[in-house]
Order: structure tokens, then C-alpha cells, then sequence
């Protein structure tokens, strides 16, 4: 059975929903995120720490690199100032023993020059190696990774200095293409645990950087690995390092793809003796132990996290269900209340002091209330009664009041129409009988004379008649009682509609127009068989009329009551017509209101409006542009009682 909650969807704003949210707000939210930014800056400030560190270390690689050019430089010079040819020695061999004493790739003797000593950077071609020494042109030589050529140029460190007494200069040198020692010499020194020895005390990879030397964007000599464990020689620097470092002059600090991970890298470019950018010095760590660092560090922080969640939650929820249970008692009494059971109380509850004061205090306020309630229920009923009575006094007096003020401005103004018309038409019956007697004279006195003007005299006599039917119409407005039957009818309203179609056929078979009924009704009608007919047939002409290219007529009737219970027939005369917009649609009742022009007389709708009123029946219509119109004309039964 239900205890009275309800659904868990519905409770989402409840206090106990509400409580919870203000006391693991801190704990599940604010937590997670005060640690997200704490991680997040600690994670920033450790990218330029190891930024800065990696700057430092191609600092140190750069330091080295020029101790090793003024040390050759050193050496060549002080074998240039001692320099003595023992006797009997060649020069080829005497210059090959002090090359290898001085740990130099290269050493020869020139005697055109006597310039001042110098050392540095330079690029030798592969015809230049080839002139010190074939095998060290051999040497030179670097496979390009990926294989699209073989790069022949060597990167030397060259130096050179006069010769003591003159005669020439002494001018040695050592090729960097494939110099392991060179390398790793300043691999040992920037990252100490490249060493086996240091790298076994060392726990971690997190130190072993990478040096390497570039011609160009080539790696001639480095410590960096490819997939298959060899010395990464031949491979090239990243598209944008090459931009930056040798294109634009400038160093690189940032994460760079190299060889096949991604490292914190530090760039700077190599200049040869005249100032040209002829290769870069590169240091960098990798960035993966860093990376597997902080996933380590975010999955203890997340684990202890979550782990101190699981226990502080369910206690919390253990204290504060105490609270929580009479709160929600008290939440579901008001819930009944205003759901209308003013008998609903949450009685004795178990919990805190305050909270049990506060739910006695709950139900007598709640006894209270519905005390009040019954009394302002009693008061309320009392005064509906009264206000109800006024209200259906005041609705008969208006409704009567409306009546007769619609009635007296009809009246008034039928009465005003009646007058001008009846003496229009008075005037006009005179002159017209004076024409028709001698009209027929005329006729007469044509015919013995024997001239022939019988179409003339046809046409003449059916404009008087025209005429005439006119007058006629006027005065059928004007005094409508002089022209209603009197009598008590019983018209059969299937027999008058099917009675109209002989009338109105050389209408429909001139113009194209296709007459349709559905008639459904067995009641016989108060309003005789003349006035039902004269009304169809008015509407019938007009929506012929409102067709010129042909369409459909459609006339139904079906036995309905009217809203006040009177029994009746509904008839219902639809066109497909050209329809009326609704300023049109207002005015089709108005006395002379038409849009025919000079065709019409704007006098057959009113007169229709005026039988049915006669009749006590209604008549309504409802048109659009383009979507035809609609009459609908309710008649009483004969049976019906008056309104």
C-alpha cells in the first residue's frame, strides 16, 4: 500500500531534497572543483617549471658546445706557436700523430695564408671532406629517415692558427656527423642519469632528456632512439621548429613532436663564423612520465575523494534522518491540506525537541484553520445564493432591455423605410398603369394599321413589368403583414425544396450550375410553401449569380431544435462561388445593399430576414474569398411553441 509519498520525481524540491543539497553542496561539488583548479594551476606551474628546466638545459648544451670550440681553438693555436717537424719525419705522418694526440678528426698545414687563428661552426661540402679524407667523407654521410636521400655535407668545429715564425697556418678540426662521444659528452653532463652508473640510483625515467645537434632540420649526432633502438640520425625537426628556429632566428620553448613522442623541447640555432644560421642545438625531456605522473596523482586524489565521500555521506544521512523524517511528515500533512483534507494532522513525531514543538504547533494551527474554513465555507454559500439571484434578475432585466431597444430601432426605421417606400411605390403604380393601358392601345392601333413592332412593344411591356415587380418588392419590405398568409400552414419542407428546381432551371442551364439537395427531415414547418420557396429561391438566384463560370449548389435540411428546445428544420444553402470578405459578409441584411450595381435591388435578403423574423426562425451566413458561401435558416415546427 502507499504510504502517502509521493513519486521520487516529485519530490525533487522537497526540504529533505533541499537540506541535502545545501550539506554535500561543499562535499560533492565544491570539493571536486576547489581540486580541479588546485590540480589544474599546480599542472600549469609544473609545464613552466619543466619549461624553465628545459631552457636551462640547452643553456648548459650551448655552454658546452662553445667550451669545445675554444678548447679545439686552444689546441690548434698552441701546436700552431710549439709546432717543430722533427728531422727524418714526413709531414703526413707527423701531422697524423699530433691529430690523434690532439683528439682531432682532421689536421693539415696550409702555406698560402698566414691569417690570424680563429675557431667556430662550419659546413663543409662533400668535396671539401673529401679533400681532407676520403673515410672522412665516408663518415659524413647520413641517411635521411624517412629514406628520400643521403645528406653528404659535414657540421665541423674548424680552427686554425698561424704557424710560429709564418709559412704558412695549421688547421684542424672535428666532424660532428655520427659524433657519438660529442653527444653524449653533453648528454652526461646536462642529464646526469644518461649515465648507467648514476641511472641506477636514480627511480624513474623522469630525467632522461635528450641532446641533439642539427644541420639544418637533420639530426646528424643524438641521443634520441627510433622504434628499432638505434641512434635517431637522419631524422628531421617538426615543420613549425624549423619556421621558428632556423627561418625566423628564434628559440623554441613549447611541447615538440620528436622522432616519436612528444617532449618538452628547448631550440636555439647554430650560426656559422659569418653569422649564418647553419643548424640548432636541441635539449628536451619527454613528456609521457609527466603525463603518467599526474594520471597517477589524479586517480589517488579522485580515489581518496571518493572514498572519503562513501563514508562521510552515510553518516551524514544517518544524523540528519532525525530531522528529515519529522520535516517530511509535516510536508506530507500540508501536501493533504492543500489538496483539500482539512481533517489531515501529523500528530506525535519522534525527533529533536524543536521539531516535535513545531509539529504540535503545526495541527492547532491546522485546527484552527479548519475551524475558520468552515465558518468563511458557510458564509461563502450564503452569499453565493444572494449573488446568484441578483445575478439572474439582472440577466432577465438586461436581456428584456436589449430586446425591446433592438426592436424599437427596427421598428423605427422599418416604419421610416415603409413610409418613403409605400409612397415611392404609390407614385410609381400610377404612372405605370397609365403605360400599360396604353401600351395596349398602341397595340392595337399597330395592328389595324398593319406595321409589325410586336418585339419593341415586348420589350416596353417587360420593362413595366420589371418595373412593376420592383414596386412590388418595395412594398413587400416596407409593409410585410399586408403580404403574410394569415393562415396556419403545414409545409412539408422536402416537397417545397424540391418544388424550386422548375423555377429557377433556364437559370441553372444557362449558366452551367448544378443543383444538389440532401434533405433529411420529417417535420412539417409553421411558414407556408410561398414564403419557404420565395426564401430559397432568392438565395438560389444570388448564388447562381456569385458562379458566372459554372459550379455547385447544394440545399440540405435536417430536423434540429433551436438552443431553446423549440423544434424545427435547419436548411443549409452552400455555393462554391466566389465567397465575400467580411466587411461584405456584415452588410448583406442592409436594406438596398448590394454588389451587383444597377442588376440588383438590395431588397431580397432583407425580405428573407424579414419572413424568417415573422416566423420567429433565424438566418445566419458565413463566407471567405474563394471558398464560397453558407446560409443556414432555421423555421419552427408547425408544432412549435412561440418563443
Amino acid at each position: 500500500m502507499s504510504d502517502g509519498r509521493a513519486p521520487l520525481w516529485q519530490r525533487d524540491t522537497s526540504v529533505r531534497f533541499r537540506l541535502l543539497v545545501i550539506a554535500l553542496l561543499p562535499i560533492l561539488v565544491l570539493m571536486p572543483v576547489l581540486i580541479g583548479v588546485t590540480m589544474q594551476r599546480w599542472i600549469a606551474r609544473t609545464d613552466q617549471i619543466l619549461l624553465t628546466r628545459v631552457t636551462s638545459d640547452l643553456v648548459v648544451a650551448h655552454q658546452y658546445l662553445a667550451h669545445l670550440i675554444d678548447s679545439t681553438g686552444q689546441n690548434v693555436a698552441v701546436f700552431g706557436e710549439t709546432a717543430e717537424m722533427p728531422e727524418g719525419a714526413t709531414r703526413a705522418g707527423w701531422l697524423e700523430e699530433n691529430r690523434e694526440r690532439l683528439g682531432l678528426d682532421f689536421l693539415w698545414l696550409d702555406d698560402g695564408t698566414n691569417s690570424p687563428a680563429r675557431s667556430g661552426i662550419e659546413v663543409l661540402s662533400p668535396d671539401e671532406l673529401a679533400a681532407l679524407s676520403p673515410a672522412l667523407a665516408e663518415r659524413a654521410k647520413i641517411a635521411l629517415d624517412p629514406p628520400t636521400g643521403v645528406e653528404r655535407r659535414g657540421l665541423v668545429i674548424l680552427a686554425s692558427s698561424p704557424l710560429r715564425g709564418g709559412g704558412g697556418r695549421i688547421v684542424g678540426g672535428i666532424l660532428l656527423n655520427h659524433n657519438a662521444d660529442f653527444i653524449d659528452g653533453i648528454s652526461a653532463l646536462v642529464y646526469p642519469v644518461s649515465d648507467p652508473g648514476v641511472a641506477r640510483r636514480v627511480d624513474g625515467p623522469l630525467d632522461h632528456g635528450v641532446i641533439s645537434l642539427f644541420l639544418d632540420d637533420i639530426r646528424i649526432s643524438t641521443t634520441a632512439r627510433a622504434a628499432n633502438g638505434a641512434r635517431a640520425i637522419g631524422t628531421r625537426a617538426a615543420a613549425p621548429v624549423r619556421e621558428r628556429v632556423l627561418v625566423e632566428g628564434e628559440t623554441w620553448n613549447d611541447t615538440a613532436f620528436v622522432v616519436n613522442d612528444w617532449y618538452l623541447s628547448a631550440y636555439e640555432p647554430i650560426r656559422d663564423s659569418r653569422g649564418n644560421r647553419v643548424g640548432m642545438l636541441y635539449a628536451g625531456i619527454p613528456e609521457a612520465p609527466y603525463r603518467q605522473a599526474r594520471r597517477i596523482t589524479w586517480t589517488i586524489i579522485i580515489g581518496v575523494f571518493t572514498a572519503l565521500t562513501l563514508v562521510s555521506v552515510p553518516l551524514f544521512l544517518h544524523w540528519a534522518r532525525g530531522i528529515f523524517r519529522p520535516l517530511e511528515a509535516m510536508g506530507r500533512t500540508i501536501g493533504h491540506v492543500d489538496a483539500g483534507d482539512m481533517g489531515a494532522r501529523t500528530g506525535a513525531v519522534q525527533g529533536a525537541e524543536e521539531i516535535t514543538r513545531l509539529s504540535q504547533h503545526l495541527d492547532q494551527l491546522l485546527d484552527r484553520l479548519q475551524a475558520r474554513e468552515r465558518d468563511l465555507r458557510e458564509l461563502n454559500a450564503d452569499l453565493n445564493t444572494r449573488v446568484e439571484e441578483r445575478t439572474a434578475d439582472l440577466t432577465r432585466s438586461n436581456l428584456a432591455l436589449e430586446a425591446a431597444s433592438r426592436q424599437l430601432v427596427l421598428s423605427e426605421k422599418l416604419a421610416t423605410i415603409g413610409e418613403v417606400t409605400a409612397g415611392v411605390a404609390h407614385e410609381i403604380n400610377n404612372p405605370l398603369a397609365v403605360m400599360q393601358g396604353n401600351l395596349e392601345i398602341l397595340r392595337m392601333i399597330l395592328a389595324e394599321a398593319g406595321s409589325d413592332a410586336t418585339v419593341e412593344l415586348t420589350l416596353i411591356d417587360e420593362q413595366i413589368r420589371r418595373i412593376s415587380a420592383l414596386v412590388g418588392q418595395l412594398l413587400q419590405f416596407a409593409r410585410p403583414e399586408e403580404f403574410a398568409d394569415g393562415r396556419a400552414a403545414s409545409t412539408d419542407p422536402q416537397a417545397a425544396v424540391a418544388g424550386i428546381r422548375p423555377l429557377i432551371r433556364h437559370l441553372l442551364d444557362r449558366s452551367g450550375v448544378t443543383l444538389e439537395t440532401d434533405l433529411h427531415s420529417g417535420r412539417v414547418l409553421r411558414i407556408n410553401r410561398h414564403e419557404l420557396q420565395q426564401i430559397l429561391v432568392n438565395l438560389t438566384v444570388n448564388a447562381i449569380q456569385a458562379m458566372p463560370s459554372g459550379g455547385v449548389i447544394r440545399i440540405a435540411c435536417r430536423d434540429e431544435a433551436a438552443p431553446d428546445g423549440r423544434p424545427g428544420v435547419l436548411f443549409t444553402v452552400g455555393d462554391t462561388g466566389t465567397g465575400m470578405d467580411e466587411a461584405t459578409l456584415s452588410r448583406i441584411f442592409d436594406p438596398f445593399f448590394t454588389t451587383r450595381g444597377s442588376a440588383g435591388t438590395g431588397l431580397g435578403l432583407p425580405i428573407c430576414q424579414a419572413i424568417v423574423a415573422r416566423q420567429e426562425g433565424q438566418i445566419r451566413a458565413e463566407s471567405a474569398p474563394g471558398e464560397g458561401t453558407r446560409f443556414y435558416i432555421w423555421l419552427p415546427a408547425a408544432d412549435a411553441p412561440a418563443s
